[in-house]
């Protein structure tokens, strides 16, 4: 039997669908670019895991870079796991860039809005990757993938046991190149060496290795963060004896 209701219009309002085209036209594929939604059709094609940074607008990998986020109350929030909710706003992690005056004004346009910087952005920024550098170090310890001390070191290395050697900074470079004789073609990280004390439990480490893997490789991409916003905040290395390279 025929139904006595009537039917409704169900297709989309047209008149909401033009102004929803003509707000997607306003925003450009080069402001788009400065979140992480991935590739925008009609720029140049990169890799989807490349980001660009709102200062400097060059594509960069996340391994290079520090992802912000908008917190409800306007305030620009480090997302060093890249984990956090929200668009993320990417920044190359070079200390010039956080030096830069232009940064403020990257974040406002990137987020069409006035945001709050806190003047301590960059110092929280690099005690969150010394964190992030110690509790990486320590997860690696736990789940025996990584030792220090000079014997034990050279024990992976003997077995090829090893992805990245991390040293602290004020190492000996003689003493690095003593412990790598023969496996030159490592990388080598450098971190504070109270980051690397810590993770191990110890009052003093110089040297640690880590087995190849994906805490290796995010332990590498953490050094390199680390290095490049902390670059004028690090100690000059001084050189230590033989027996402290033992540690």
């Amino acid at each position: 039997m025929r139904s006595s209701w009537q039917l409704g219009h169900i297709g989309l309002n047209r008149s909401l669908l033009r102004k929803t085209a003509q707000r997607v036209v306003t925003l450009s594929t080069n402001d788009l670019c400065d979140f992480d939604d991935g590739p925008v059709k009609g720029r140049k094609k990169t890799s989807s895991s490349e980001r660009r940074c709102i200062v400097t607008r060059s594509h960069e990998s996340p391994g290079q870079m520090i992802r912000f986020v908008i917190a409800p109350d306007g305030r620009i929030v480090p997302d060093l796991s890249g984990r956090l909710p929200g668009r993320g706003l990417w920044v190359k992690a070079e200390r010039e860039i956080f030096d830069s005056a232009k940064l403020k004004q990257a974040f406002s346009r990137a987020a069409r809005k006035e945001v709050q910087i806190s003047q301590g952005l960059l110092n929280f920024v690099i005690e969150g990757l010394a964190n992030r550098l110690q509790d990486g170090i320590s997860l690696a310890r736990r789940a025996g993938e990584a030792v220090c001390g000079f014997q034990k070191c050279r024990e992976r290395l003997a077995a090829n046991k090893v992805g990245v050697i991390i040293c602290a900074l004020g190492a000996s470079r003689d003493e690095l190149g003593r412990l790598m004789s023969g496996h030159r073609s490592l990388p080598v990280e450098w971190v504070p060496e109270r980051v690397l004390a810590s993770a191990f439990g110890r009052d003093r480490a110089v040297y640690a290795v880590i087995a190849p893997g994906a805490l290796a490789q995010r332990l590498m991409a953490d050094c390199k963060r680390f290095s490049g916003v902390a670059e004028t905040s690090l100690p000059d290395p001084i050189r230590v004896s033989k027996e402290q390279a033992e540690l």
